[in-house]
């Protein structure tokens, strides 16, 4: 997913983008209104984080711009502009949600995750990477053919890490798609889910498909060697 964030205040974009990236989006940042407005119109983001008050065009310009030509992308405001007013004027303008300052980072995380489920294609019933195939329908899995028997949970994980392959996903990201309305478990849980998905799925010397990412998370898929 490709976010866009607009703000001219280092001091919240250089954190908020660090978090972002951590949680597996791909983060652009402008500073002032003209390069988000360009950057906003040149790219295909799943969403737009724009302040309101900005250098030389506001984020409410921005936002109509983008409802201009048709675009659909969801637009989250981060203003410190707290009025029924001024929230009625940033929906008008075509804002899809609006958060005030200062925030709760885990407020903003979550109101990104829901903005997000907004455009995320559905989920296709069967998918297939390299001679591995699940089947969402009838939650079943296969390798060569073979039928895989998985739980509950690494079913839900399979098919996470396999509708984003080649992609490095976060634990963070993990944690938040599997455990998204419960709490979280400890950290060696998920390492624990990871191994016993391994031994089920890349047995009799078939290529690696689960990839470790350092101190990062994971990459699902064939590499090169």
């Amino acid at each position: 997913m490709k976010i866009l964030l607009v703000d001219d205040e280092t001091e919240l974009t250089d954190p908020l983008r660090k978090v972002l990236s951590h949680e597996g989006y791909q983060v652009d940042v402008a500073h002032n209104g003209c390069k988000g407005s360009e950057l906003a119109q040149q790219n295909n983001y799943d969403l737009l984080i724009l302040d309101w008050m900005l250098p030389e065009k506001s984020g409410l310009e921005i936002c109509q711009e983008v409802r201009s030509r048709s675009l659909t992308t969801p637009v989250l405001f981060l203003t410190a502009k707290d009025t029924i007013d001024d929230r009625v004027l940033g929906l008008d303008a075509g804002a899809d949600d609006y958060i005030i300052k200062p925030f709760e980072l885990r407020e903003l995380l979550a109101r990104v995750r829901a903005l997000l489920r907004r455009v995320t294609p559905p989920a296709q019933n069967k998918l297939k990477i390299a001679d591995l195939e699940l089947d969402l329908e009838n939650q079943a899995a296969y390798r060569s053919g073979k039928i895989i028997n998985l739980s509950e949970k690494e079913l839900e994980l399979l098919s996470f890490l396999m509708q984003n392959p080649d992609q490095l996903l976060t634990h963070e990201a993990i944690y938040n798609h599997l455990w998204q309305n419960q709490d979280k478990p400890s950290s060696n849980v998920l390492a624990a889910l990871m191994r016993l998905l391994r031994r089920k799925i890349e047995i009799d010397h078939q290529p690696t498909l689960i990839h470790n990412v350092y101190g990062k998370g994971y990459r699902f898929g064939l590499i090169d060697s």
